[in-house]
């Protein structure tokens, strides 16, 4: 049995990496504000190499944005599932978005109401 190589373009020698932009909305049930959620989301975010935002919601929840590689939003959202030492999060809602290409850093923006209606 002959088992194929990468393919390695003739300019690069590199294999072809391939993943897929992912850009979600998220939003954080629980205890989550006044216990340092959203700098803990941001520096998960920037540890991953994600775009986006994340703010506190005029309801008494988190919820942000971000876009990065699958498996890299996978990784963050399972960090923020579990949220700062201080946070007791019993809910995280995810919705996929069309990833917009003009997102640049991971900014803690100011409380706002939330972007998620009843039942979406």
């Amino acid at each position: 049995m002959h088992i194929a190589s990468p393919q390695h373009s003739e300019s690069h020698k590199f294999p072809l990496l391939i993943f897929y932009l992912l850009q979600i909305a998220f939003k954080v049930h629980g205890t989550v504000q006044g216990v340092g959620f959203r700098d803990f989301t941001q520096k998960c975010a920037k540890l991953d190499g994600l775009k986006g935002w994340v703010r506190n919601t005029t309801c008494g929840r988190v919820e942000g944005e971000a876009q990065g590689s699958d498996e890299k939003v996978k990784k963050f959202l399972q960090r923020i599932d579990k949220g700062p030492s201080m946070a007791h999060v019993v809910k995280l809602e995810k919705r996929d978005l069309d990833v917009r290409h003009d997102e640049e850093g991971f900014t803690v923006m100011r409380t706002a109401e939330s972007m998620f209606k009843p039942g979406n």
